[in-house]
């Protein structure tokens, strides 16, 4: 009896000792998975968008920021460039998978930020701005971050840069100055027409016009229209301001499209500027073009001049303007797929408040890819001609954190805040589409402007051929509902403001 009373004893010893070592265990994963990882630390996968070839000393940057990171938030960051050509099926694949990511670009430039977000593909930030993104908050005023709502909710971080554009033409100053060519002449988009005309005679292995897909044409009708986040109904700046249009039928869009098409046939623009998935920056880089359409910023010529090895000069063509588009233009989300939204937001908030983390992502190592002047500004290392790490950093962080690069004003990031302020707000700006009720019908339009849009805005198409049936197949997918929608819905917006 005593025997068996000592066994119940000794089984009740071990039952406790293996309940109170599972509790610890699991209180102790517990802790590991929301802290990120106590041991090892969280990893933060990171997608976004590289327009740059230099790419070799990416996994040096990485590890920089991550023993920054690692410290201040027991987490680290896996860096994940994807070229402009493959972002498309590569994201989407990327984020229909399920496989693990954390953070994605969300664009409305290479994507369609708004449509994603109502798919689910992004988390609301709204609550994990409040608890982990302080210092985020603490940079946009309300009115932006306002911008990015779709159905009431923020579903993206816009980087910190200007929020709007001018937009003009950008060249290369060694053949402006060749041909004495005198800019100040330049006024419209059609004066252009005799720059190009001397620099096709003159100099017959440089194309004038290296935008590729529809870029000739898109890159100006940002200081005319204000897409409204689709281009699926729009306003035209000098229009109607309470007035959704169909873009693809308005005379500017029309009369933008058959200069582009008048160029392309005097060979200004490149036979395959359809199909190119080459950078503009790149064919000038490579002594093949002379200079392209852009929307244009403060310091922008020495910035393209840097990416091009050229010096460059440019011609504003329109006024600075405001859109909504401006707030989602580019940003960061945090993917569905995300197994730490709390970390994620930790690591977005650092690139909105550190100064060290955002020079390194933005600019590389200091004394590898940069070295400190003394008047503040950086420049490359003595002896290094190119950089092996380029990075897009007007997509992603608080831009204003970074160093200026020598041949910008040393002033640059109070310029382009006053740049911000200077602008023209679109009369829309605030306004978000709520595509719900027309999902359908925005897929089906964006698989018409897909077919037809690289074609039309490169020239390469006739648009006396194919505007008309380029219109005919958007009507038949469902644009007309889209803009009877979209009405209703700014219509509604308009009586409160």
């Amino acid at each position: 009896m005593k025997k068996t009373r000592l066994m119940v004893k000794v089984f009740l010893l071990v039952l406790v000792t293996i309940l109170v070592t599972t509790a610890c265990s699991s209180k102790s994963n517990t802790e590991t998975i929301e802290s990120g990882g106590k041991g090892s630390g969280y990893k933060i996968k990171m997608a976004y968008v590289s327009t740059g070839t230099n790419l070799d000393d990416l996994p040096q940057v990485q590890e920089e920021i991550n023993k920054i990171t690692k410290k201040k938030i027991n987490a680290t960051v896996e860096l994940e460039p994807i070229s402009v050509s493959a972002w498309d099926n590569q994201s989407k694949l990327m984020v229909a998978s399920g496989e693990k990511l954390d953070l994605i670009l969300s664009t409305s430039i290479f994507g369609n930020y708004a449509l994603q977000a109502s798919r689910g593909e992004f988390i609301p930030l709204d609550d994990l701005l409040k608890s982990h993104g302080k210092g985020i908050l603490k940079v946009f005023s309300e009115d932006v971050l306002e911008g990015t709502k779709v159905n009431g909710k923020i579903y993206a971080i816009p980087s910190a840069r200007e929020f709007g554009a001018n937009y003009g033409f950008i060249m290369r100053k060694d053949m402006v100055d060749k041909y004495h060519i005198d800019l100040s002449k330049v006024k419209t988009y059609e004066d252009l027409t005799d720059v190009f005309k001397i620099v096709k005679e003159n100099e017959p292995n440089l194309t004038p016009i290296v935008n590729t897909g529809s870029g000739a044409t898109d890159s100006r009708l940002g200081g005319m229209f204000d897409s409204l986040g689709d281009s699926f109904g729009a306003i035209n700046y000098h229009g109607d301001p309470k007035k959704i249009i169909n873009l693809y039928e308005d005379k500017d869009y029309t009369d933008q499209i058959h200069l582009t098409r008048k160029w392309y046939e005097a060979g200004y623009v490149m036979k395959d500027a359809a199909t190119s998935k080459e950078t503009s920056a790149n064919i000038v880089k490579a002594n093949k073009g002379f200079g392209y359409f852009n929307n244009l910023k403060p310091g922008f010529e020495a910035q393209e001049s840097r990416l091009t090895g050229h010096e460059m000069v440019s011609v504003e063509l329109s006024d600075s303007y405001m859109a909504t588009s401006g707030a989602t233009a580019f940003g960061m989300s945090i993917s569905k797929n995300s197994e730490n939204p709390e970390k994620s937001m930790e690591f977005l908030n650092l690139l909105y408040s550190d100064k060290d983390i955002m020079n390194l992502l933005a600019n590389g190592i200091e004394g590898k890819h940069y070295a400190q002047n003394s008047d503040g500004s950086i420049s490359l290392p003595e002896g290094i001609k190119e950089s092996k790490y380029v990075f897009n950093n007007w997509e992603v962080g608080n831009n204003f954190l970074t160093s200026v690069w020598k041949g910008d004003n040393l002033d640059h990031w109070k310029q382009l805040q006053s740049f911000n302020d200077s602008m023209i707000k679109s009369p829309a700006y605030g306004f978000t589409f709520d595509v719900n009720q027309v999902k359908s019908e925005i897929a089906a339009c964006q698989n018409v402007v897909n077919q037809y849009r690289d074609g039309l805005g490169s020239g390469t198409l006739d648009p006396d051929k194919t505007l008309v049936e380029f219109n005919k197949k958007l009507k038949a997918a469902g644009l007309d509902k889209i803009i009877k929608e979209k009405q209703k819905q700014y219509d509604k917006w308009l009586k409160m403001q």
